[in-house]
C-alpha cells in the first residue's frame, strides 16, 4: 500500500466520513451471525485485485484470495472473477489473482481474469458487466472492510443488486494456511508504465470516483452510473486535490 504523509485531524475527518456515510444493512457479511446470508449461493463473486510483488500489498493480496477460496470452497462462490489491470506493478493483477487460484486448487473452469480496471469503481464496472455476458445472474464482491467502506456507496447507486461481502478474518488463517509460490511470467506486461506517471492527482481521484469509465448508452447494467451527484462532488473537491491531506491519503493501491 502506497502510504503517503497526512495529518491526524485530517485522517480522522476522513474517516469519520466514511464511517457515517456506509449503510450496513447494504453489506451483507456470511458466516458472522446471520444464518440467513450464510445461505445465499452466488453465481460469481468478484474480487478486486492488488499489485502483485509489492510487499506492502502481499498480505491484502493473500487475505482477499483466501476468502475467495473460502466463499468457493463452502459453496457460497460458484464462480469467481478476478479484477484488475497491471497498475503500479508490471502484472496483470486479475491474472496474477487467477494463477493463485489455481495453485491453491480452484478449478480453472469456474474462475475468470477481467484485466481492464484500474480503478476500485472499474473492477466493479468490468467485472459486472463481464458476469452478465457470461449469463451470471447474482453477484457478490468478495475484498477487506476497508475497500468495502470505499465502494459500498457506489455499489448502491449503480448496481444495488450486487452484494458486498466482506472478509470474515476468522475464518481464513493468514498465518498458516499454505501459500504457493508461482510462475507470474503469463501476467507480465512489457513497456509497462505505473498509472503515476499516467495520471496525475486530478486524474487519478476521477477514477476513483468511477469518472474515467466509458459508460455505454446501451449499457443497462449502468443506466443510472452518470449523476449529477457524482459530478458535483468531482467538481467540488478538484480544486483541493493535489494540497488536501485528505484526497493525497487516498492515493494507494487499496483505494485506487
Amino acid at each position: 500500500m502506497n502510504y503517503r504523509k497526512f495529518s491526524t485531524p485530517a485522517f480522522l475527518g476522513y474517516a469519520l466520513t466514511v464511517l457515517c456515510s456506509y449503510d450496513h444493512p447494504h453489506t451483507k457479511t456470511p458466516d458472522n451471525g446471520t444464518k440467513k446470508n450464510n445461505q445465499k449461493k452466488y453465481d460469481v463473486v468478484i474480487v478486486p485485485g492488488v499489485p502483485y510483488q509489492d510487499p506492502k500489498m502481499k498480505i491484502v493480496l493473500k487475505a482477499r484470495i483466501l476468502w475467495a477460496k473460502y466463499l468457493y470452497e463452502r459453496g457460497i462462490a460458484k464462480n469467481i472473477i478476478f479484477s484488475g489491470s497491471s497498475v503500479y506493478t508490471p502484472y496483470l493483477e486479475g491474472k496474477v489473482f487467477r494463477i493463485f487460484a489455481d495453485s491453491l486448487g480452484i478449478p480453472s473452469e469456474h474462475t475468470f481474469s477481467e484485466t481492464q480496471a484500474e480503478h476500485s469503481t472499474e473492477n466493479i464496472y468490468y467485472s459486472v458487466l463481464m458476469a452478465r455476458q457470461l449469463g451470471f445472474k447474482s453477484i457478490a464482491v468478495a475484498t477487506d472492510q476497508y475497500q468495502a467502506v470505499i465502494l459500498n456507496r457506489y455499489i448502491k447507486k449503480n448496481c444495488p443488486d450486487v452484494t458486498i461481502l466482506p472478509i470474515d478474518y476468522d475464518k481464513i488463517d493468514l498465518i498458516m494456511a499454505p501459500w504457493p509460490n508461482i510462475d507470474a511470467s503469463s501476467a507480465h506486461v512489457d513497456n509497462f508504465v505505473p498509472l503515476p506517471e499516467r495520471e496525475d492527482r486530478a486524474e487519478r481521484f476521477k477514477g476513483t470516483l468511477g469518472k474515467k469509465v466509458s459508460f455505454s448508452e446501451n449499457d443497462s447494467t449502468y443506466a443510472n452510473a452518470r449523476t449529477p451527484r457524482l459530478a458535483g462532488v468531482e467538481r467540488l473537491l478538484n480544486p483541493f486535490i493535489t494540497s488536501s491531506p485528505f484526497l493525497t491519503m487516498i492515493y494507494n493501491p487499496a483505494s485506487r
